[in-house]
């Protein structure tokens, strides 16, 4: 997953720009390229768009006013102010939350689709995000960039499968907050938990709901991705409960290296996942082998060299 390139899928669908010109419906065009149920829509504010007098309010009320808009399943918001960031997201959740009455058919909402040409990931300002998963107890993935300015308070959603937060430095607060969240049927969870300088002040005792088996029954996928103690979380993880009942470990985009890669094979709860993610790590050739032989299906890609073995540096920070 690239924070370089906007998304060309989103929940399964195909991902468009919305064009406020034109609406949801062209009818110039043929029917298959104007299908509101069958595509993700992604509403941006471009450098264009503003020199013209456009603001993501405009852009959004539009795309609200669209008779179809209700059919929409899958929304993506990108950029929303090209000049003055301060504002963050917070107008665009208390507006999408507002008009849950119209967007009567959204599953999928993906909260700052922004590359790292436009906003280092650091620069997005966020939101509480709350009002959106109050407003809409039928959505089911809810995916979130950027941690400055990011909360969840308290929450029980019946229908949430997916909750990703991608963060260079993911709060603390935001982590405890997810742990203590009632989200009964959430199959996949993914924190990226950043550097300590950019916010990413999570420890381990933070994360204990989650590695106990207590939180998310239904858990297949555990990502807990982007972390600079990835060694300490991997020797916790060893011989956590929640090893023993998820399909896929997702610890990439850290440094995790030999000590946090060799605790994994002698806690012997490898065995039980179907894949282990580790892609951007520090872990050597012997220990990768080590890794393979333990039967689960690895993706131990793109190794990092640290020429003085003590500088090892995780994906996304800034």
């Amino acid at each position: 997953m690239s924070i370089s390139e906007h998304v060309e899928e989103f929940a399964g669908l195909p991902v468009r720009d919305f064009n406020p010109e034109v609406g949801l419906i062209d009818p110039t065009e043929d029917e298959d390229l104007s299908d509101p149920a069958g595509t993700a829509y992604r509403l941006a504010l471009t450098y264009e768009d503003a020199e013209n007098g456009a603001t993501m309010g405009s852009i959004l009320s539009r795309f609200l006013d669209d008779p179809a808009c209700g059919q929409v399943a899958a929304l993506v918001i990108g950029g929303w102010n090209q000049v003055d960031n301060e504002a963050g997201a917070r107008e665009i959740v208390a507006t999408l939350a507002a008009a849950s009455d119209r967007l009567t058919g959204l599953k999928a909402l993906f909260l700052g689709d922004i590359t790292s040409d436009e906003w280092e990931i650091s620069w997005i300002i966020q939101s509480d995000v709350t009002p959106i998963l109050e407003a809409f107890p039928a959505l089911e993935q809810l995916r979130v960039r950027g941690g400055e300015g990011l909360a969840l308070g308290e929450v029980h959603h019946e229908s949430l499968k997916a909750l990703i937060f991608e963060s260079g430095g993911l709060p603390a607060s935001v982590v405890r907050s997810v742990c203590a969240a009632d989200f009964p049927n959430l199959e996949h969870l993914e924190l990226w938990l950043g550097d300590k300088y950019y916010g990413g002040d999570a420890t381990i005792d933070d994360l204990r709901p989650i590695l106990s088996g207590t939180a998310f029954p239904k858990l297949k996928y555990l990502g807990l991705r982007d972390c600079e103690w990835a060694d300490a979380l991997a020797t916790s993880l060893a011989d956590a409960p929640i090893l023993r009942r998820i399909e896929t470990l997702d610890l990439s985009l850290g440094n995790l290296g030999d000590e946090g890669a060799v605790a994994l094979i002698s806690g012997g709860n490898l065995s039980g996942l179907k894949r282990l993610d580790i892609h951007h790590h520090y872990v050597s050739d012997e220990v990768i082998d080590g890794l393979k032989d333990t039967g689960v299906e690895l993706n131990a890609e793109e190794r990092q060299e640290s020429p003085d073995g003590d500088d090892r540096y995780i994906a996304v920070s800034e």
